[in-house]
């Protein structure tokens, strides 16, 4: 079978460079790819972004299955268009995957179907959002409705901070959101104090088979300082949802969501991602859904993967009735931990086309691994392109071991400005 995954990202990476070890894969095409794609001899990059092009090539070049990576592909309707001619597709329709592009349609649809998640508001007038924050006082939350790259939500400490980022989010003149509908609304939500967890699941209607447990890390600077970013590392397992945890967010959250989209007449397929906040007194609330693999949390995830992902996939696309929960997927035992290597300036204005120097040879060791996001090769230079460069990747026994793999593999590579956590998994290390 020949597979395209679509995509340039980590994820996308991680998801191509493990599809390539199943012995039902011929080859793996990634659209657009990456310079760390190109560079992989079992991969082939191809220079795609176009839905309708996308769908000429697949159905032109004889692919079995496509996988959808990022969020944007799914909001714009790829999923559709490739169903609409026959084609063999993983991933949500448009209409389903609102859960991501549109946080007021999100929080709606968690509060219609009972879905424990923050109280909140929806505003499209500035002074009547800033009167809300000015009512409710800070630590809040601001969230832009409609996809922003991870980089759509503020966690305002203070009043000031919350006003900012309202102005920013709902300025005319904003470029960096893609707004759903095309309005420009903030959701402004209740602050939760607990511990965040993402939980991720391959699902078909009411069906749905999880994946392995992460943390990721969100800030910036280490010990959990600077600002939001869309994530600079994660590992997994994460020890915070212990069994029990693990059953209640099933129950609780998952086949409720599933049951939801299926009573509003759009049934699920595809990836789906709740982040979701932990209290200290073990309360669940959904912080957020995707509607795909999380990053950098898939690039952990799929290290610890032992099963091969393409029996599951294909269950999931399946329209005879295979049941997907019948796919046994086996995990590592050992902890996989995750370091982005970030770009100068991010998450702000990010500097472009510094040389990356030191990275290691291709497929030289399976327990470590440098999955390419923003990079682009010139000549035989490869350059950074974007925000975040690289998810550098370990397997060890302990936390401990795997952070000790990862950093040292970090320390060889180097860019100018480059930015990195030095503490991820610093949670995990304190249970």
């Amino acid at each position: 079978m020949k597979v395209l995954v679509i995509g340039a990202g980590g994820r996308e990476h991680a998801l191509a460079w493990k599809l390539t070890g199943s012995p039902q894969v011929q080859m793996v095409y990634v659209a657009p790819g990456n310079a760390g794609i190109a560079l992989d001899k079992n991969l082939q990059v191809l220079p795609l972004t176009e839905v309708v092009a996308l769908r000429e090539w697949a159905q032109a070049n004889d692919i079995g299955l496509t996988v959808v990576g990022p969020e944007a592909p799914l909001a714009a309707g790829v999923v559709d268009e490739f169903r609409a001619h026959g084609l063999r597709i993983f991933g949500p329709t448009q209409a389903a995957a609102q859960l991501e592009s549109s946080k007021a349609f999100s929080k709606a649809f968690m509060q219609r179907h009972h879905i424990p998640t923050a109280a909140y508001q929806v505003f499209e007038d500035p002074a009547a959002a800033h009167a809300y924050v000015d009512a409710q006082g800070a630590p809040i939350v601001v969230k832009a409705d409609g996809l922003a790259a991870g980089k759509g939500v503020v966690v305002a400490t203070t009043l000031q901070e919350a006003h900012a980022a309202i102005d920013h989010m709902l300025a005319p003149d904003q470029t960096g959101i893609q707004h759903a509908g095309g309005k420009a609304r903030v959701v402004i939500e209740e602050f939760l104090d607990g511990e965040e967890a993402s939980f991720m699941v391959v699902a078909r209607g009411l069906q749905a088979t999880a994946l392995a447990t992460s943390q990721d890390h969100k800030r910036l600077l280490d010990a959990d300082l600077g600002p939001n970013t869309g994530g600079m590392g994660a590992y997994s397992p994460a020890p915070l949802v212990t069994p029990e945890i693990h059953a209640r967010v099933m129950r609780e959250v998952i086949q409720p969501t599933l049951k939801g989209m299926m009573a509003d007449g759009i049934p699920y397929s595809g990836f789906l991602y709740a982040g979701l906040m932990i209290s200290p007194s073990g309360e669940i609330k959904v912080l957020e859904f995707n509607c795909r693999m999380g990053d950098p949390e898939t690039q952990p995830i799929l290290m610890r993967l032992k099963s091969d992902l393409l029996p599951l996939l294909l269950a999931a696309t399946d329209d005879t009735g295979a049941d997907l929960t019948q796919v046994d997927l086996e995990w590592d035992r050992r902890v996989a931990l995750g370091v982005v290597m970030a770009a100068h300036g991010y998450p702000h204005t990010v500097r472009k086309g510094d040389a990356i120097h030191g990275l290691p040879v291709v497929d030289t060791d399976a327990s470590a691994m440098v999955f390419h996001a923003a990079t682009q090769r010139e000549g035989q230079q490869v350059l950074t392109s974007g925000g975040r460069v690289l998810c550098v990747t370990a397997l060890g026994d302990t936390v401990r071991q795997a952070q000790t793999v990862a950093y040292a593999l970090v320390d060889q590579i180097h860019f100018d400005g480059a930015q990195v956590r030095r503490d991820i998994g610093h949670r995990a290390l304190k249970r």
